[in-house]
């Protein structure tokens, strides 16, 4: 079978719209057309469309969603501002009788790679204002409704200044109290929140949910499988920045689109459920596997796991005992040295992805984050 993890497409390189999506009926999918001409075809997930009813009027695809915003309940504030000179999107999730004169803990929340703020980073900001926080979930930069060119960029250093850029712009928040901020990254958030959190210390406390080290795994291959390409690979990548450099085509790695029939044949859970999940059952139009391939660059040289020494605050660390990831939390909680405190949480039977939108199993990790956010906030 082809290995879908480094299928490769290029396009051309084009200036991006990232508030006009083309879209055509195909029986039960819609196949998207972004600004940079890239089709992505994912299948109708909304459970509520089929009966009729109308969309989440934020998009919003997990389950349990804000649907309209009422006094004394959860509100969501969609919200932009920029960040190095990007306009970034963002939801702030305001708790139940949410008071601008009052203050509240904050709780930042990056999303996973591929992600959106519509999906399970709004899920768990959503879970957490429940929970009495003030919470923000946002798009990186270069990715879903942020601006950036091209499109699909994925670095460290940008998604490392996405988590440092909504505490910019949640600590300045009506309510908020800049003395009591957390932040929660999910998968690849999660290795970049790591990353933030070693210098960046207005997060007094750190959590991490499936975490996902990017650089490993863009470098060594998922569970070391691809040690013996990583030259191969980087000259590839070096090859991709020198067409971009002298005006050609952009190349795209990940998966645009996949069957029914690729999915099943999939060996790994993180990517066969990965794939259900972002194209079948919680599907978004933001939302794409795709990466520039040039990306590599910056991500073949970084690792998640350096310099864990200097985080000092609380970490709590939370991974599925079935996950395939889970190798991964163990070697950054292990690096973890000089936290203040830290705790590995394992949800007892959970994948990497059934941590994202398993009723069971997010009641679980809510639980935890909230007593630990609790606790150090």
């Amino acid at each position: 079978m082809k290995n879908l993890g480094f299928l490769l497409i290029t396009v051309a390189m084009s200036t991006p719209n990232i508030d006009f999506l083309k879209a055509q009926s195909m029986s039960n999918q819609t196949a998207i057309q972004n600004g940079d001409g890239v089709w992505l075809v994912a299948a109708s997930n909304d459970a509520t469309l089929k009966k009729g009813q109308p969309k989440n009027p934020w998009t919003l695809v997990y389950e349990g969603a804000v649907t309209k915003n009422e006094k004394g309940k959860v509100n969501i504030h969609p919200v932009s501002y920029k960040l190095a000179g990007i306009d970034i999107a963002a939801n702030v999730y305001t708790p139940a009788g949410y008071d601008a004169s009052k203050k509240y803990p904050a709780v930042v929340v990056a999303h996973p790679n591929g992600g959106i703020k519509e999906q399970t980073a709004g899920l768990y900001a959503q879970r957490l204002a429940e929970a009495g926080y003030i919470t923000i979930a946002a798009d990186a930069a270069y990715q879903g409704g942020s601006g950036g060119a091209p499109r699909h960029t994925d670095k460290p250093a940008n998604r490392i200044e996405d988590i440092q850029g909504m505490a910019d712009f949640i600590t300045r928040y009506a309510g908020v109290d800049v003395n009591r901020l957390g932040v929660l990254g999910i998968c690849g958030g999660g290795g970049y929140t790591l990353k933030a959190a070693q210098s960046d210390k207005r997060f007094k406390a750190v959590a991490t949910l499936s975490m996902f080290n990017s650089g490993e795994v863009r470098r060594n291959g998922f569970q070391n499988s691809g040690l013996a390409t990583i030259q191969e690979r980087l000259k590839q990548a070096t090859d991709a920045r020198a067409q971009e450099a002298a005006g050609g085509k952009i190349i795209y790695a990940g998966v645009a689109s996949i069957t029914d029939e690729e999915i099943a044949q999939t060996p790994t859970d993180l990517y066969r459920e990965g794939y259900q999940y972002y194209y079948r059952t919680h599907a978004h139009p933001n939302s794409t596997f795709l990466y520039t391939r040039s990306s590599l660059l910056d991500l073949m040289t970084w690792d998640a796991t350096t310099n864990m020494d200097l985080i000092n605050q609380p970490l709590l660390m939370i991974a599925g005992s079935k996950a395939d990831t889970k190798y991964m939390t163990d070697e950054a909680f292990a690096k973890a040295t000089k936290a203040k405190s830290k705790e590995l949480f394992l949800i007892d039977g959970a994948t990497h992805i059934q941590t994202y939108w398993r009723p069971e199993y997010v009641a679980q990790a809510v639980n935890k984050l909230t007593d630990f956010f609790g606790k150090n906030l």
